[in-house]
């Protein structure tokens, strides 16, 4: 939807206004006022004729002009009545300051959905409700009563009004940069993120986006808006609830381990955006992306006046995944001609000394390190902008001017200078003009170092976009009619679950080698099935009320010869109506024995804010205490199967140790593609889990399979583990 005529509003309502400074509806008011607002301002409050010389009406329907936005500062049970009074005016859009809804329970809830449906008779779009407000600083219209806040290129978006407060009061203090646009989100009822995320795309002023989220109604949706955004500019985000163990699903491996941060950032991560997990680097990551060039070859230079900040800054950006490559020959030589001799050229560069006197030579090195092909991006860390603090104040003017050098060097050679410095509380004038230059300079070491980082980690995400799914679902478009058949018969008599023949018999369809599986309903079909699979059997209860087999005691391995084949079956049998009386057994399974090699585990669920995603990890019983797991949102591309495994702690046991020839990744990645294929195919279902699959030398088997529908008898509980 077009939100426009909302964040660009020409003129706004403010309901609930009042002469009582510490409200909101005279903040506002004045906030308008005092900013300079040139759009049209109604006070509206019943009670008063007139509120800082502006005419106050009774109601919004009694306002004469055209009203494009109403600021709704009164308590929640006012607000239906408040947006049918909006609807009579026409109004566009309402900014909802009041809490009481949906976040408060189950009458809050009903509240929130009376307010979605009167605004949606009347076509009113919601920003909120349990909102901060919005402000459009371009246009000066102040929403928030927030004074003071920067104006720049960066869009603000977040769910706490705290959180905006202390990103706001950071810019201001410690940084040239500023906002186009603050919205804050709260409850998300209407307006969703990815229709924010749409229009700060559009905005040729809005250089970066900047959020803090705690939570998201529609995920998938804001995954492929942000697919497209991030080809053209930078999305910064912090997810709060990382320690949260998110909600478990129905008691299989895949719901159990899909923790929703876990999901989440890996998501993100994928359409491009840079997640941040420390709140103090989530500024200057946006401030850094929105003033430099991505890093276009993931190497960067450091630049220091001190062996101790070179080492460390190398190990962090290492741990960053940054390169720090050996320089060109002749490059290392020029360094040479400028530095004393004990100076180290190889990168890290340390002058040894060499600046003590004479400043300038930093922008002397800089210039030849941008100058070298391989060095996509430098890091100068130590006392830069300090020596005429340190040492002499004569120094100052040389480093104000090396300042100007550098600064016109990222304009001319469009490779990034990120600036650490000891001195940056002192405010020299040299920082000053770093950052006139949109070069970033920071306190922390840390800090320069993650926000050189980012800049590589989005230049790296530039660099394979192409290979880069655009989480769009192609629903039912490889569908086997021979699988259909079998999910509909399984709904048709109202089962929860395929059985695990019919759930192989699915994978064979879409190309899937499965082991040969007979069913036996008496012990003589068991000794017959036996015989005709040959050499070691297992055996395994077939029902569908038995999902968790290994807890009924329904399976057994290395079976062979009658004695043992018919034994197991009428213990099998007897296990399982003791773990459940009333269940419907349909017999035994019997399976080849499987041949030894690594068990890993793939599986899939319907995560709650973004749709299905899948999961892999090292697998069998002990997979939910390893955790060794990786997760996509689906689909995948090949790239992203093979990124799986290659994620996974375990994934060097693939290649082969100890001599051992390596396993069949190829396979593995392949069955990673056709689950995702099965899931876009079959939407009526909700989980599947392939535990234990055996990895080969060559090939793989699926020893078990579990896939859940979605359409459980209401009440059921289910879940899938052997």
């Amino acid at each position: 939807m077009d939100l426009e005529p909302i964040l660009n509003a020409r003129s706004v309502a403010i309901v609930g206004a009042t002469k009582v400074p510490t409200k909101r509806g005279y903040q506002t008011i004045r906030a308008l006022l005092d900013e300079g607002y040139e759009g049209a301002i109604y006070p509206v409050n019943p009670k008063e004729t007139r509120i800082m010389g502006l005419k106050c009406y009774p109601a919004v329907a009694e306002i004469p002009g055209e009203v494009d936005v109403a600021l709704v500062a009164t308590p929640a049970k006012t607000v239906p009545a408040i947006l049918e009074d909006c609807g009579k005016k026409g109004v566009k859009g309402a900014v909802i300051l009041a809490t009481g809804f949906g976040e408060t329970g189950v009458e809050g809830k009903t509240l929130e959905k009376e307010i979605l449906d009167v605004a949606g008779r009347n076509t009113i779009r919601l920003i909120g409700p349990n909102t901060s407000g919005m402000i459009n600083l371009k246009e000066n219209l102040n929403l928030m009563g927030l004074k003071g806040s920067p104006k720049g290129d960066i869009a603000l978006l977040t769910q706490s009004g705290n959180m905006a407060l202390t990103l706001i009061t950071e810019a201001k203090l410690k940084s040239r940069k500023g906002f186009t646009y603050y919205v804050g989100v709260g409850n998300e009822a209407d307006i969703r993120f990815h229709e924010y995320l749409e229009f700060f795309t559009q905005d040729s002023d809005t250089r970066a986006i900047l959020m803090y989220v705690e939570g998201m109604r529609d995920g998938r949706k804001f995954l492929q808006q942000a697919y497209k955004t991030t080809k053209k500019k930078p999305i910064i985000l912090l997810k709060s609830g990382r320690s949260a163990t998110g909600k478990q699903s129905a008691g299989s491996h895949t719901g159990a381990l899909a923790g929703m941060s876990r999901v989440a950032m890996g998501a993100f991560q994928r359409a491009g955006i840079v997640v941040i997990e420390n709140s103090d680097e989530l500024f200057p990551a946006a401030e850094t992306l929105s003033s430099l060039p991505p890093i276009k070859n993931n190497k960067i230079a450091i630049l220091a006046d001190g062996g101790g900040h070179a080492t460390i800054a190398a190990d962090t950006l290492t741990d960053l995944g940054v390169e720090i490559p050996e320089l060109e020959r002749g490059t290392q030589e020029k360094l040479r001609s400028i530095l004393p001799s004990g100076a180290a050229v190889r990168n890290p560069i340390d002058v040894a000394g060499g600046t003590d006197d004479n400043p300038a030579i930093f922008a002397d090195c800089a210039r030849t390190l941008l100058k070298d092909p391989n060095i996509g991006g430098l890091l100068i860390v130590g006392l830069f902008g300090g020596y005429g603090i340190r040492f002499a104040e004569s120094l100052a003017w040389i480093e104000e001017d090396a300042a100007h050098q550098m600064g016109k060097m990222v304009k001319e050679k469009k490779k990034a200078i990120v600036v650490h410095s000891l001195y940056n509380s002192e405010k020299p004038h040299s920082l000053d003009l770093l950052r006139y230059y949109d070069i970033p300079v920071y306190g922390s070491l840390d800090v320069a170092c993650k926000c050189i980082g980012v800049l590589a980690q989005y230049g790296r995400y530039l660099k394979s976009y192409h290979a880069v799914s655009n989480f769009v679902l192609k629903e039912g478009v490889k569908a086997k009619p021979e699988g259909q058949q079998i999910i509909n018969a399984a709904l048709q008599q109202k089962r929860s679950s395929l059985l695990e023949s019919e759930a192989k018999q699915l994978l064979k369809l879409h190309g899937v080698a499965v082991p040969t599986d007979l069913l036996a309903k008496t012990a003589a079909e068991a000794l017959d099935a036996a015989a005709r699979i040959g050499g070691k059997v297992v055996l395994k209860i077939a029902s569908p009320d038995i999902l968790h087999k290994s807890d009924a005691k329904g399976v057994l391995l290395n079976l062979q010869g009658k004695e043992q084949v018919r034994k197991a079956f009428k213990e099998i049998i007897t296990n399982a109506k003791a773990y459940r009386a009333e269940a419907e057994i349909e017999g035994v399974l019997v399976s080849p024995m499987a041949v030894k090699g690594v068990e890993v585990i793939i599986g899939t669920k319907i995560d709650d804010q973004f749709g299905p995603v899948i999961m892999y990890g090292l697998g069998g019983i002990l997979v939910e205490i390893i955790k060794d797991v990786s997760f996509r949102v689906l689909p995948i591309t090949r790239l992203s199967a093979k990124h799986m495994i290659s994620e996974t702690q375990s994934h060097p046991i693939l290649d082969g140790i100890r001599g051992e020839a390596p396993y069949d990744k190829k396979a593995l990645v392949n069955l990673l593609l056709t689950c995702s294929e099965i899931i876009e195919s079959y939407p009526q279902i909700h989980e599947m889990d392939l535990n234990p699959v055996i990895v080969n030398h060559e090939g793989l088997s699926i020893v078990d399979a579990r896939i859940l529908l979605k359409c459980a008898p209401e009440g059921e509980k289910t879940g899938s583990a052997t």
